[in-house]
Order: structure tokens, then C-alpha cells, then sequence
């Protein structure tokens, strides 16, 4: 019997995180946030979009867990999650951990001479 009060997990997380870097814009929110943490204003100055539309991109960014905020005042900071970065990471590199241990294993077999 499941319990009832057991908190939910979203064994697919990271894949929304993936989802999200997809869009060329919400991959220039991330490289500016990297810089260093921002409000929505300064981040839409820097880009070639509206301010709504910045609101809009990093409300995904937000659901993918790759952006947090806090409040300052009347305005929202904006920083990357270092939880979500740290999880993509760990999948970028289990990927081409397992890429690079099959390149080997294809590299070390004997080839076969032809006669």
C-alpha cells in the first residue's frame, strides 16, 4: 500500500531542463544569468525580446528547475539553480562518460585482416 502523504518525484525532471535549453533565447537567458544574477529589465535589455517575453522564458526556466528568484524589494533577482545545472551536468556527463567507454571498446577490437 502506497502512502498517502509520500511527497510526488518527477523521476523525468531533468529532461524538462533539457526541454528548455532548446530555445535559442532561453540559452541566452541562461549565458547572461551565468555572468551573474539579474532582474527581468536588465536581462531584457540585453536581448532582442520583449520584457513580457523574458517573464515568459524564464517562468519555463523556472519549471525546468534551471532558474531561481529571489525578491529584492519590489524587483525579482534572477540566478541559475545551481540543484538544476548540477543535475544536467551529471547527465552531459554519464552520457559521454558511456559514449567514450564504447569509442574504446570499438577502437581496442582486433580488426579482422582480409585474405
Amino acid at each position: 500500500m502506497v502512502r498517502a502523504n509520500l511527497p510526488f518525484v518527477d523521476t523525468y525532471q531533468t529532461d524538462r531542463g533539457w526541454e528548455a535549453l532548446g530555445d535559442r533565447t532561453r540559452r541566452s537567458i541562461i549565458e547572461c544569468l551565468a555572468e551573474r544574477p539579474r532582474p527581468v529589465g536588465e536581462l531584457a535589455a540585453e536581448l532582442p525580446v520583449s520584457r513580457p517575453a523574458v517573464s515568459q522564458h524564464l517562468k519555463v526556466l523556472k519549471d525546468a528547475g534551471l532558474v531561481i528568484e529571489r525578491a529584492v524589494g519590489t524587483r525579482r533577482i534572477y540566478r541559475l539553480n545551481p540543484v538544476g545545472v548540477s543535475a544536467l551536468r551529471d547527465q552531459l556527463d554519464t552520457f559521454w562518460d558511456r559514449a567514450l567507454i564504447a569509442y574504446k571498446s570499438v577502437v581496442e577490437q582486433p580488426t579482422k585482416e582480409r585474405s
